[in-house]
């Protein structure tokens, strides 16, 4: 029997005796070198599943093993440096993670979450172009979008997608992936700084550091806007880039802003996130905020039904954020057990989540009282100025309206396009900067900002 062919047929009976995530930390990565003189040789990536496998599994895959091929084999668990020098006494071995202090931050497999794939993630008009985007990365790594570049305000799924891409591929490839924190990518880089001053160079730390990070086929950085300020980590990412790129290795980035408006990033590092696709999120929709929150009881263990009046009621008022929400569901359920297992209806849930304070809510309150003293202001409603007519006494209010909100809360232009009653982030921009453009030429148009400003109360 072919090796790998063998090797799955392994894999596949080991899944089905361990837990998912001790699957994907010890043996997702592992390979069958050979087998010879009753050894069965078994590659593996780092010194801790060498030292883990051999100490907690070795018993349970000998007999795993054994019983597929009939025979009577031993396990050997080495790395790929003993497997090439096997024959050589004066080897240099990667000594354990414990001795060298080097963070090696990977409590699963590539540091994926199982549970976020593109089954789990609920796309509407605010993410679709981002689902899309990161499934054709994730079908086809390397060749289509290098590097994808996903962006929005916190809480909208980056995260969700970044991990997806990685499920996808280590499912259906035999790709190392791995996924890290922009901290995550900082502390390994000054660790190992910090140990080759301590140290000296008794043991070459960079090419431990690159062996982890150019070593792979698709890298993953979450939250690249905290390099910023960091110029010896962010020259590291730069050649880490390059050599990936140039590789033809997937990269995949997430930040909360643009690479424009990355300002303390390196120009060299900014363009160069340029140079694949670009893709942002916005804020959910009141449609897909629904269907994130009926997903997330589908899948929680809730003993008693949700009404869709309560539903309605969270996805209305406890702003976009996907944490939010599902932070305001959990919320909802320990005050029902709290009072006795209360019937959950729209009365307990106004009561349970009255407190519930966040600056979600908190600006999304802001922008409705803007969008109430311009509409008092121009003497118009406020559905007016938020439906889709485009008649020039709704127009110019909503402008407004739109300018103040930008200049007066801190939310994005996505967020406030969505409060206008879904408005593209476009026309958000295009309406804000027509104001500020007409407001330098223009101090009737001027009086008019500073006297709504003055009637709104916070």
């Amino acid at each position: 029997m072919d090796l790998k062919v063998l090797w799955n047929k392994f894999l596949e009976t080991v899944k089905q005796e361990v837990s998912s995530i001790s699957y994907n930390t010890w043996f997702a990565e592992t390979e069958l070198h050979d087998m010879n003189n009753g050894k069965a040789r078994v590659i593996v990536p780092m010194p801790i599943h060498k030292k883990h496998l051999s100490d907690s599994y070795k018993e349970m895959a000998t007999r795993i093993f054994n019983e597929i091929t009939g025979s009577n084999f031993e396990f050997e668990f080495l790395l790929k440096d003993e497997i090439d020098d096997d024959n050589s006494s004066n080897v240099q071995k990667e000594p354990p993670i414990e001795e060298v202090g080097v963070p090696y931050n990977n409590p699963i497999a590539s540091n994926l979450k199982p549970n976020y794939t593109f089954d789990t993630f609920i796309v509407g008009n605010s993410n679709k172009f981002a689902h899309a985007a990161a499934l054709s990365v994730a079908e086809n790594p390397g060749k289509m979008y290098n590097p994808l570049f996903i962006y929005g305000s916190s809480g909208l799924g980056k995260t969700h997608l970044m991990h997806a891409i990685g499920n996808y591929i280590v499912q259906n490839s035999n790709k190392k992936v791995l996924y890290v924190t922009c901290e995550q990518f900082r502390d390994d880089f000054i660790g190992i700084s910090r140990r080759m001053e301590e140290n000296g160079n008794n043991f070459d730390y960079v090419d431990y550091f690159k062996n982890k990070y150019r070593n792979i086929d698709v890298l993953m950085i979450d939250d690249i806007q905290f390099l910023g300020g960091a110029t010896s980590t962010q020259q590291e990412f730069f050649h880490t880039f390059n050599t990936l790129y140039s590789d033809n290795k997937q990269i995949v980035i997430t930040s909360d802003r643009s690479p424009d408006d990355l300002k303390l990033l390196e120009d060299r590092l900014r363009t160069r996130f340029c140079w694949g696709l670009t893709v942002d999120i916005y804020p959910p929709d009141f449609e897909l905020r629904i269907n994130i929150l009926k997903k997330k009881i589908a899948g929680g263990a809730i003993n008693q039904e949700i009404p869709d009046n309560v539903i309605e009621y969270i996805a209305s008022n406890m702003g976009s954020d996907v944490r939010q929400l599902e932070g305001s569901i959990n919320r909802l359920l320990a005050y029902s057990t709290i009072m006795g297992g209360s019937k959950i209806d729209l009365d307990l849930a106004i009561e349970a989540l009255k407190d519930y304070t966040n600056t979600g809510i908190s600006e999304k309150n802001n922008i409705r009282k803007i969008q109430k003293a311009v509409a008092e202001y121009f003497q118009i409603s406020v559905d007016d100025m938020k439906s889709k007519k485009r008649s020039a006494n709704l127009a110019f209010p909503r402008q407004v309206a739109m300018y103040l909100c930008r200049q007066l809360t801190d939310e994005s232009f996505p967020k406030i396009g969505t409060e206008f009653g879904g408005k593209d982030h476009s026309t958000v921009m295009h309406s804000c900067d027509k104001i500020e453009a007409e407001m330098k030429v223009n101090k009737e148009l001027v009086k008019t900002i500073e006297n709504i400003k003055k009637t709104i109360t916070w």
